[in-house]
């Protein structure tokens, strides 16, 4: 290998750690909200979080140590995978939540579909 090569591999692995890092810690904070938040709106909120900053970041940071090799390519398609489906699934469970009349916390103020739900 080249001196230009190595230098580049060296950056790319640097690289590679800090989107680890970043996506670990979307994932840290996320199992931390769904441990302290109060209510099943705010934890499935969180939840898409961690599907889809930190999976992805995780899944980016094997692409780009891997490089397109198979492995990376997996990642890459499971990572996008999760970032299309976790938001509209987490959306589809908190809707029907609120649909079967599962209450928000205390803390809410207000709830702009309670009214419909009402009709």
């Amino acid at each position: 290998m080249s001196g230009i090569s190595v230098f580049i591999n060296m950056i790319m692995n640097i690289l590679s750690d800090i989107v680890l890092l970043i996506g670990l810690i979307f994932v840290f904070l996320g199992m931390l909200g769904l441990i302290r938040l109060p209510d099943v709106y705010n934890r499935l909120h969180t939840t898409a979080k961690i599907g889809t900053l930190g999976a992805f970041g995780v899944m980016l940071s094997i692409l780009m140590r891997a490089g397109f090799a198979p492995i990376g390519i997996k990642a890459i398609a499971v990572g996008l995978f999760l970032l299309l489906t976790a938001p509209i699934a987490a959306h589809m469970i908190t809707r029907a939540a609120h649909r079967h009349g599962v209450g928000l916390c205390k803390e809410s103020i207000i709830d702009e579909y309670g009214e419909a739900r009402e009709r």
